[in-house]
């Protein structure tokens, strides 16, 4: 293969930037066609654009239809950059056609698409990447390269929140015009940038999960509550506390994690006002480690810090992608960051979700591989 031809569904601020890097950072890839329900998307210039897509990509095709898409081109990859509630479809779709996916996170909205996305891909000649920008950061690299190297010893409690401050009214808050299912997405759904970085420490899947939620305190109106915490155990004990909200007042960087392990502690702290983000390790095995000591690290992977054009979300958004076609080019057996581990981090949310409805009840979290889940289908997805 010398070049990767994709496609790409969903022209939202997200979808008109990750199919803008892939056509101009790479010279791997042609951009094929683009589809989206709003024509406007594509012939008119839109929030944080310079001119339209359809001037800045002429020889692009561009539908409203998707399956006429499909039919209409041959491609090597599909990016599903649709709202965060309506992915599995899409990639359902493409897969059925044995067409390779990258598809953002959360993975799916509900255990049914998980089954249904597992099962696809199960039976395609195609792969699915798992779009999780946070798994690509440069402190996160750094986590998993201590842990790797017995430093840390092994996590036996872990924290993380993603904290997006919500500004009212709604129009003075950019991220919920431009991305409306931030609205209505409930907060412990969206778990998959706090889950996915610590899993990757992580000998086992998160079995069980409670939840317990606020309510709605700064707009009664909402359909969602303002905060919500859980906790996700596995099987031997190892915990993880997360913190997910879904409106507050608290105006500092999204995401901050703590790592408790057998040999030693680590912490990523966001900015807090004029405070910068701050990386922080101590270990009992490391020669003049015994005391918390800063790291000079940040989101950028260091192996990108001298590429201009390794942009969007610290550098998380190229390396995913450099990953990916670097994997494709090879014909590597299976994509960076697979379905599977897509799942991994997003099914605890839904299990999540349904225990904050059932007043913080502890469930048990199963997986499309596991025989047990066909039984959680329904019983999950049921008003949750």
């Amino acid at each position: 293969m010398d070049k990767i031809r994709f496609g790409v569904v969903g022209l939202g601020q997200r979808g008109r930037h990750m199919s803008c890097l892939a056509a101009d950072a790479f010279d791997c890839t042609e951009f094929v066609a683009a589809c989206d329900v709003d024509p406007l998307l594509w012939s008119e210039t839109q929030w944080q654009q310079e001119k339209p897509l359809k001037d800045r990509f002429p020889k692009v095709a561009f539908y409203t239809d998707y399956t006429e898409m499909l039919d209409k081109h041959e491609f090597d990859l599909i990016l599903v950059e649709t709202g965060a509630d309506i992915h599995a479809d899409f990639c359902i779709k493409a897969l059925n056609r044995n067409i390779n996916v990258f598809s953002d996170i959360p993975s799916v909205a509900n255990l049914d698409e998980a089954g249904r996305l597992w099962a696809a891909e199960q039976s395609s000649r195609a792969k699915l990447m798992t779009g999780a920008n946070p798994n690509e950061w440069g402190f996160v690299n750094t986590l998993v390269d201590l842990y790797k190297r017995g430093l840390l010893g092994e996590p036996y409690y872990m924290e993380a929140e993603y904290i997006h401050a919500s500004r009212m009214p709604a129009a003075l808050n950019p991220f919920m015009v431009h991305s409306p299912w931030r609205k209505t997405l409930v907060p412990i759904v969206y778990c998959t940038h706090s889950l996915g970085p610590l899993l990757r420490i992580m000998k086992e899947v998160l079995r069980y999960a409670i939840c317990v939620g606020t309510g709605k305190h700064i707009n009664p109106e909402a359909c969602k509550d303002d905060m919500q915490a859980a906790l996700f155990q596995t099987e031997s004990g190892v915990t993880i506390r997360l913190l997910r909200n879904g409106a507050c007042r608290a105006f500092f960087g999204h995401h901050s994690y703590r790592v408790f392990g057998t040999k030693g502690y680590f912490e990523r702290i966001d900015s807090r006002g004029k405070t910068p983000q701050v990386v922080r390790f101590r270990s009992d095995v490391l020669y003049g480690a015994d005391e918390l000591t800063e790291l000079p690290v940040g989101l950028m992977p260091n192996e990108y810090r001298e590429n201009p054009q390794a942009t969007g979300h610290g550098g998380g958004d190229y390396a995913l992608l450099d990953h990916l076609f670097k994997a494709m080019l090879n014909d590597a057996p299976e994509f960076p960051i697979t379905l599977r581990d897509g799942l991994c981090m997003t099914l605890p949310g839904l299990y999540a979700a349904k225990s904050a409805k059932l007043g913080g009840q502890k469930l048990t979290i199963h997986y499309p591989w596991e025989p047990e889940f066909a039984a959680d289908v329904k019983m999950i997805d049921q008003n949750n």
